[in-house]
């Protein structure tokens, strides 16, 4: 198979992509939802002043989808509905992703409870917080602990002393010594996270470029031996994500770490206008089958406002790198 160049491809969109910018009616319809999605419309998307922004985010801990989810959470601790661990991983992941505000009230009893109830049996009753042995758990235990509750520099150095030769890492070391997409974006978000707490180190920025170069040598989806797309499954896109890697999560990852583009994401770039149906809004392409006790949105095919928005702001973020 031959492999598009995507320095053309970007030519060949750049006008489009410079004109291109959500119709009144997309941003009407994105702030008409939840306190979560609308926050982040006023903060990437139309620039409202931060004091209007704010108010706007305290919202998630007493409306919608984040207060759903906190009040699901057992006085123990954890989720419910399936292995506790993940169950209340993926939900920790979810409320962060959503925005909560981590100095909210609901915030602190939340993480409280986790901190001082949750333990890893199986490895001496490790507190949750301080995580376990698989870098792709541990990348996300890393971010939302940063968030919540303060960073884990032991949690951070395991991660760096994990870092594979090619950049990445990967559940299955050291058997592999091939790096997975799904656990290096996981590591990649929490050590930014870690970063953005005042952790920031040159041992620690280091390891961040060589994952992130990891990424953008294989073009976000491509195998670097052979050109071929490693995955269809990550053309297409989904939220929540929980540990599962996908282009439009990948651009969304070099976007908050302030990456500039080139031309080695305008194949993906691509992917995200080619997902965009003629109404201007992307659709849940899939469902993954992990699950939290919480029903969000739309069902497969239908016009989803999560998928819409994080790929507006990766387009936006592009574009205005190339004008």
């Amino acid at each position: 198979m031959q492999r598009s160049n995507p320095h053309t491809t970007c030519n060949n969109r750049q006008m489009r992509l410079l004109d291109f910018s959500p119709r009144p009616a997309h941003i009407k319809w994105l702030l008409d939802s939840d306190p979560s999605i609308r926050w982040q419309v006023m903060r990437d998307l139309t620039g409202e002043a931060p004091d209007a922004i704010a108010a706007e985010r305290s919202r998630v801990a007493t409306e919608g989808w984040g207060a759903q989810l906190l009040a699901r959470q057992s006085p123990a601790g954890s989720w419910r509905g399936g292995q506790w661990d993940l169950v209340t991983l993926w939900s920790l992941v979810v409320l962060k992703d959503l925005g909560l505000d981590p100095a909210s009230k609901q915030a602190r009893k939340m993480i409280d409870r986790i901190d001082k109830r949750l333990v890893f049996k199986p490895l001496n009753n490790r507190p949750f917080l301080h995580g376990e042995t698989e870098p792709c758990i541990n990348g996300r235990i890393l971010g939302i602990g940063t968030y919540f509750k303060e960073p884990n520099d032991a949690l951070a150095n395991q991660l760096l002393s994990e870092q594979l030769e090619d950049g990445g890492w990967n559940c299955e070391a050291p058997r592999s010594r091939r790096s997975s997409f799904h656990t290096t974006i996981c590591v990649l978000e929490g050590l930014l996270e870690y970063e953005r707490a005042g952790r920031k180190s040159a041992a620690v920025t280091k390891a961040r470029k060589r994952a992130e170069g990891y990424l953008l040598e294989r073009r976000m989806f491509r195998s670097l031996r052979t050109g071929k797309v490693i995955n269809k499954r990550w053309l297409r896109f989904s939220f929540p994500m929980f540990w599962h890697y996908d282009v439009l999560r990948g651009l969304d990852y070099l976007r908050k770490a302030g990456i500039k583009p080139d031309g080695r994401i305008g194949e993906s770039i691509e992917t995200v206008l080619e997902r965009r149906h003629q109404n201007g809004r992307w659709p849940l392409n899939l469902r993954h089958p992990e699950h939290i006790p919480l029903e969000m949105e739309t069902s497969v095919g239908r016009a989803s406002r999560w998928n819409t928005l994080r790929a507006l702001r990766v387009l936006r973020w592009y574009s205005n790198s190339i004008r």
